[in-house]
């Protein structure tokens, strides 16, 4: 079992969110990059992500094994004024050494439970339609609400649809 915090802007910290961001998009992962993507791109997202972490639009969670940091996702507050009961899921990435043991799953839990705590009562996310986490979001109670087809590039090359979710939380 990992613990799970949420993260700030250290040195440290970015290198390792930027290893695993690195990592995940060179195993195919549809995180918004394409391969091969530069440690300078990694870290430059890390540190716009992390920047908009410290001003409480956004919380970065991490999974520690050891003193390994092994996967990571983020739940953003940033809505729009009509939307403040809304949050959304994005950037969940297991390092592949670890997939397989539950990760994904418990950060996902605590990213719920963080947005309830936030007075959230709705969550979105979306995945890619090829390789993405459809069985896992399913399983934690999200609903399907449609698919986009052609949607983005996926890492390597090709085109990929992506799959829309909900789920009602907190209330």
């Amino acid at each position: 079992m990992c613990d799970i915090t949420a993260l700030t802007a250290t040195p440290q910290i970015r290198a390792m969110l930027s290893e695993i961001l690195i990592e995940t998009v060179a195993h195919g992962g549809s995180v918004s990059f394409m391969h091969p993507l530069s440690p300078e791109a990694a870290h430059a997202f890390w540190d716009k992500a992390l920047a908009a972490a410290a001003q409480d639009e956004r919380v970065v969670l991490g999974a520690w094994d050891g003193e390994a940091l092994v996967g990571t996702v983020t739940l953003l507050l940033d809505c729009p004024p009509n939307q403040p009961h809304r949050g959304e899921i994005a950037k969940l990435m297991t390092r592949p050494s670890h997939q397989g043991r539950g990760i994904a799953r418990s950060l996902m839990r605590a990213a719920e439970a963080l947005a309830v705590e936030r007075a959230r009562t709705l969550l979105v996310l979306d995945t890619a339609t090829e390789g993405g986490a459809s069985g896992l979001y399913e399983g934690l109670g999200f609903t399907r609400a449609g698919e986009i087809p052609g949607f983005a590039l996926k890492p390597h090359g090709g085109l990929t649809g992506t799959i829309l979710y909900w789920k009602r939380i907190g209330g």
